[in-house]
């Protein structure tokens, strides 16, 4: 099932208004690393090989300015830039040198709707890597809200190449590797960022990050649960700046044979909302701060 041009997703860039308190956040209490700075941003690193998850930058509130996914080559970014017309998005950025400390080529696209998205190849990689007891990785999937899935999907389809996983009754997943899903779609009212999840290396680190968030004040707003679609446990959180972020481990990994579900493969008994039934439904708090980050107006950073 794997993209013929999307090999996976990189990082998430965010504006927040206290950069400081981000960073001091995403450090010491989220376990991630500074891979660079400059100026008004910051970009933090897991345990793995990507050169940043995240891209912190200073701004008047706090909103989305790009999903970065990664090509499975230059020829792929021609191919996205071409595709991107004929599937009803724009080019904001032609092929040619990234703007961030990780480097390499990269292409800037907008779907129909104006979310940017920017594909990369050939940036930087880390070569200290290794799995390390309670920090992340790399990122899991990040989850757009959508006031149209079905136009929002067709546009991954047909300008990323990516495919259906399952469909729920709230969620389209949408996958380009052997995780589940990279992308998923919520069926809303509006298009904001739903949320970024983060991979740890196993589920007594998402389960032991919860306890490390709740001693910093910063309470699970949605878990420990196990997901249907993607099998992966989670711990949902909203961080400093009111954006929502999910510590998860266990993603379910697929292949050609695996056969996309529909709603009624995902229905749970009344009052259960995942796997296991035993976590308390999200928190208004938490349903409030999906449908809170937009994209940034007119970003192009």
């Amino acid at each position: 099932m794997a993209s013929s041009t999307i090999q996976g997703l990189r990082s998430v860039a965010l504006d927040v208004p206290d950069l400081d308190k981000a960073e001091a956040f995403y450090t010491q209490i989220w376990h991630l690393a500074v891979a660079a700075r400059e100026p008004n941003a910051v970009y933090f690193r897991g345990t793995g090989p990507d050169h940043h998850l995240l891209a912190l930058h200073r701004g008047p509130r706090t909103a989305i300015r790009h999903v970065t996914l990664r090509a499975r080559s230059e020829q792929a970014l021609h191919t996205i830039a071409h595709a991107c017309a004929e599937a009803g998005g724009s080019v904001a950025d032609p092929v040619g040198p990234a703007r961030d400390p990780a480097g390499g080529l990269a292409l800037r696209i907008r779907d129909g709707d104006g979310r940017l998205i920017e594909i990369v190849d050939g940036d930087a990689r880390h070569a200290d890597v290794g799995e390390h007891p309670d920090r992340p990785s790399r990122l899991a999937h990040a989850v757009l809200n959508s006031d149209d899935v079905p136009a929002t999907q067709r546009f991954f389809e047909r300008a990323l190449d990516f495919r259906l996983s399952d469909r729920t009754r709230i969620m389209a997943f949408m996958n380009c590797n052997s995780d589940h899903h990279t992308i998923a779609l919520g069926d809303t009212d509006n298009n904001a960022l739903n949320h970024i999840a983060f991979v740890m290396p196993d589920v007594e680190s998402v389960m032991r990050g919860g306890g490390r968030m709740k001693d910093a004040g910063y309470g699970i707003e949605w878990g420990p649960g196990r997901h249907g679609p993607g099998d992966n446990a989670f711990n949902y959180f909203i961080g400093p700046s009111g954006e929502v972020i999910e510590y998860t481990a266990g993603v379910e990994q697929i292949d050609d044979s695996y056969l996309a579900g529909g709603p009624d493969d995902w229905k749970w008994p009344p009052g259960r909302l995942d796997q296991w039934g035993i976590s308390a439904p999200p928190s208004a708090r938490l349903k409030a701060a999906q449908s809170s980050v937009f994209f940034a107006a007119g970003s192009a950073a």
